[in-house]
């Protein structure tokens, strides 16, 4: 993407706030795995992990985001700039969902009203550090917009 900032400035802040989702979610999982312990798979169970609804089918796949996010964070790479995007996205599309259907049965995560505000927000928080983490050698980032316009900082 032409728009997309590269070795933005404040690339190390966005990182590191991916790494403490990724971190987040894996903490949630496990309190949630421990939470939900011998409740259903899915639906509505009426538990919660960190004052959000979940049930074992959530705790599972926050898991395998919060891993994802955090090994990608680990290895660097550009890789987290796409895992940031891709889960962060994933998270907003899931979070719709369980927000049109949360008094519903077809409220299969166990979502509550704190969750869905939850997960758009730790959503919309990886989205934006994929945007601002991309890191490219100096000779490929471009020359910033005050030297191309011919302005001094």
């Amino acid at each position: 993407m032409a728009h997309t900032p590269v070795n933005h400035p404040l690339r190390p802040l966005y990182r590191a706030l991916g790494l403490l989702v990724g971190a987040y979610l894996v903490v949630f999982a496990i309190v949630g795995f421990i939470q939900t312990s011998g409740e259903s798979f899915t639906g509505d169970n009426a538990e919660r992990a960190l004052g959000q609804g979940t049930n074992l089918l959530w705790s599972i796949l926050s898991l395998i985001f919060g891993a994802i996010i955090l090994a990608t964070s680990v290895i660097g790479r550009n890789l987290d700039v796409e895992a940031d995007k891709y889960v962060g996205w994933t998270l907003l599309v899931i979070g719709s969902y369980e927000l049109a259907t949360n008094r519903t049965d077809a409220n299969f995560f166990g979502f509550t009203m704190s969750t869905v505000v939850v997960t758009y927000l730790v959503g919309v928080i990886l989205i934006t550090a994929g945007l601002y983490s991309k890191v490219a050698a100096p000779g490929k980032a471009g020359a910033p917009r005050q030297v191309r316009e011919g302005r001094t900082a």
